[in-house]
């Protein structure tokens, strides 16, 4: 931490990381957050650049904050400002939650792919990619993860943030915004907080808008597409545990409908 000063302070481990460690910390007398990981200094790069751009443009995410001589991340520590906040309960939140990650959708298109990350799409042909390892995964699997994967190649591709589940939604429990109704849409999303960006990457944007409810608001077939699609890649980057099964198994055999 003394890459950040002398002051900065660790506090209390937060729950909910898995791939990281992640503490609350006291720097320069705020509440921050230093999550400690084994990614790459390129990918790290690629998603503190990618905070950072989402920042600017008003998305509630947290913030890289840069150590003494500049930099965004250090021996694969990063810190960050701290989100605040309450998961979705309400379809009025998820609502705004699909707000929300459509706006992240439309600033990200074109985004360069996060190194090593493979998209579904790329997963037709490919084999393997950080977390997905369908060599490991049984033939009939595999055929009907990319059947559904299939399915959602033409749609328009992202940025996604991969795992939009209550744990990882703050939304702000007060609005701290007014303004005019020209305002209004950016209140709304900069209401919503997204953390935990370790599934990030490129991929159909679609993948991110499997809500509760429908929140995103896709017609029968388009949601269908996505639920499918949803399932089967939650199938492959977590094989093979209860969880991965149980996902494939929602998978359907498209090919013999």
């Amino acid at each position: 931490m003394q890459q950040w000063g002398p002051n900065a302070a660790r506090i209390d481990r937060l729950t909910g990381g898995v791939a990281n460690d992640v503490w609350s910390v006291r720097l320069r007398g705020e509440l921050v957050v230093g999550r400690l990981g084994s990614r790459s200094d390129a990918d790290l790069a690629w998603e503190t650049e990618l905070l950072v751009h989402l920042d600017q443009y008003g998305l509630r995410v947290p913030v890289p904050i840069p150590t003494l001589d500049g930099r965004r991340f250090s021996d694969g520590l990063v810190v960050m400002t701290f989100v605040e906040g309450v998961p979705p309960t309400t379809e009025s939140d998820w609502r705004r939650v699909a707000e929300t990650l459509r706006e992240l959708h439309r600033l990200t298109r074109g985004w360069p792919q996060r190194p090593g990350w493979k998209s579904s799409s790329d997963l037709l042909r490919a084999s393997t990619g950080t977390k997905v390892d369908l060599d490991a995964m049984p033939d009939e699997g595999v055929r009907r993860c990319r059947a559904a994967w299939a399915r959602l190649a033409s749609r328009p591709k992202s940025v996604v943030h991969g795992d939009p589940n209550p744990r990882n939604i703050l939304i702000a429990a007060t609005d701290p915004y007014s303004g005019s109704e020209a305002r209004r849409s950016l209140i709304n999303a900069g209401q919503v907080g997204l953390v935990d960006w370790d599934e990030a990457h490129v991929d159909a944007s679609d993948l991110d808008l499997v809500l509760p409810d429908n929140a995103a608001n896709l017609d029968p077939i388009s949601l269908d597409i996505a639920f499918q699609a949803s399932a089967a890649w939650e199938a492959a980057v977590c094989w093979d545990d209860a969880y991965a099964r149980r996902r494939l198994s929602e998978v359907r055999d498209i090919e013999t409908e």
